[in-house]
């Protein structure tokens, strides 16, 4: 009797096993699909959980253009952006193409917003001990300062890395390491010195400069990435790293498709640029182009109705090859479907010139924007020349936050880029740029724990305001 009490327990011992193991099962499921480390997903609706960057903090040694437009991405998307800036001076740009007299400029306020300023003087013991705090406060520095200057203020890369192991430090700089790195670079020296110059304008002119800053804010994309791909890795390794985004090397990568022509053009001319349907000959170097298209198609700027009066009255059109018969169609040209001096794209490459000027005498009869809404209709690919007015007047640009107003306590309102980045679940809000030294006391206070009599005697100091100017002399 026993011995079957006994089988009977560890069979009802075996069958609540069983019953158990289903849900056991369920449970490691449910652990394994978080053991990716990523939270479940949010119950809130698009767009109310949070910005991408919140949390994240940024020390924002950066003046001028290129480091402030990577600063501002980041604080586009949420991230706590702090811009360090000298006492009584400020980023340079506060006063440089000053348009509103005693106001910061449109230089400065267009590529600050979404920032916070706190003055500190470098040089100054306590200023140092500010920024020391700062470092261990943040999850990334940037810089652009020229070569050597953040180590000459006693923040090396060992330094800031024994501070804070977990802070990235992003930098720009006009070459990266070789012969050049030591020269300072701005943005029409890095288009040159990338190769955008040497193949922009026409063939029998001076190299250009484009009116784009490929050389700043194109160097400034290029590090918000750099900065956002090493603090995902971070999440890997628990350690922060150096990011540098050259500006020569920013430039050559928008410029890549000039490096492709270089290599194809040792295995004979590029046919897609019109000098080779004008038997012009290629030389060792990729040349000018004009307004050649640069993707294999050929396409021209064109004049349109108004051109003798308005400079911008213009429209790029493409004659992309499976199109032809429509384009033919369009001008008044249905015979160059079928001539053999038209029909193929290889036969019309010598007449390239001829049949833009013919394409011109069509557009000339039409506004930019006629011309777009006919050509478009039927696929063929055009582009108006838009001018930085009806870009600023463009309603479909205000609506989705690509041209912002902002509202300034100083110069009222102006008008700013938005995020060309749009994210359905992470909205941005523009603010206005902060005056300077304008968030000081909150910093040191909420930020990084200073009490007011600490704060009373920082100031005291001179560590966060300008010095005071020596008294005029009485006269006698």
């Amino acid at each position: 009797m026993a011995t079957r009490k006994k089988q009977k327990t560890k069979a009802k011992g075996r069958a609540k096993s069983a019953a158990k193991k289903p849900a056991a099962k369920k449970k490691t499921a449910a652990k394994k699909s978080a053991s990716n480390g990523l939270p479940r997903p949010s119950s809130k609706p698009w767009g109310k959980a949070g910005k991408a960057l919140d949390g994240i903090r940024v020390l924002d040694f950066t003046h001028v253009q290129s480091g402030p437009t990577c600063t501002q991405l980041l604080g586009y998307m949420g991230a706590d952006v702090i811009k360090i800036e000298r006492p009584g001076v400020g980023d340079i740009t506060r006063g440089q193409l000053r348009d509103v007299k005693g106001a910061d400029s449109l230089y400065f306020t267009m590529l600050n917003g979404n920032k916070r300023s706190i003055t500190i003087d470098s040089k100054h013991r306590k200023g140092k001990q500010i920024i020391e705090r700062l470092i261990r406060h943040c999850d990334v520095l940037v810089e652009n300062f020229a070569p050597g200057a953040l180590d000459r203020m006693g923040f090396t890369w060992e330094r800031i890395h024994k501070l804070n192991p977990r802070m990235v430090v992003a930098s720009v700089k006009g070459f990266g390491p070789g012969p050049y790195e030591d020269c300072k670079v701005y943005e029409n020296v890095a288009q040159c010195a990338g190769g955008a110059a040497s193949t922009t304008g026409f063939r029998d002119g001076p190299p250009l400069v484009t009116g784009a800053q490929i050389g700043d804010s194109g160097t400034g994309l290029h590090l918000a990435f750099g900065i956002m791909c090493a603090l995902y890795q971070r999440l890997r390794t628990g350690r922060g790293q150096k990011v540098l985004a050259a500006m020569q090397d920013g430039v050559l990568n928008l410029a890549r498709v000039k490096l492709r022509d270089q290599q194809r053009l040792a295995h004979g001319p590029l046919i897609e640029y019109s000098q080779y349907g004008e038997g012009v000959p290629f030389g060792k170097a990729v040349p000018r182009a004009g307004n050649d298209s640069g993707g294999g198609q050929p396409g021209w700027i064109l004049k349109c109705k108004g051109w003798e009066s308005d400079p911008d009255a213009y429209i790029y059109f493409i004659t992309q090859a499976p199109v032809w018969e429509a384009i033919c169609d369009l001008i008044g040209k249905p015979e160059w479907k079928t001539d053999p001096d038209y029909a193929k794209p290889a036969a019309r490459l010598p007449r390239l010139r001829h049949i833009f000027a013919t394409i011109e005498q069509w557009t000339m009869t039409k506004t930019k924007f006629e011309v777009m809404e006919i050509c478009n209709a039927i696929d063929i690919p055009v582009g108006p020349i838009l001018s930085m007015k009806e870009i600023a007047e463009e309603p479909s640009l205000r609506k989705t936050g690509t041209v912002v107003e902002v509202d300034h306590p100083t110069r009222g309102k102006y008008l700013t880029v938005g995020n060309p980045v749009k994210m359905s679940d992470s909205p941005t809000d523009v603010t206005r740029s902060p005056l300077l030294g304008e968030h000081t006391d909150e910093v040191l206070k909420k930020e990084l724990g200073y009490s007011a009599k600490e704060i009373a005697e920082i100031k005291a100091s001179g560590a966060v305001t300008p010095p005071e100017k020596p008294a005029k002399a009485e006269a006698a």
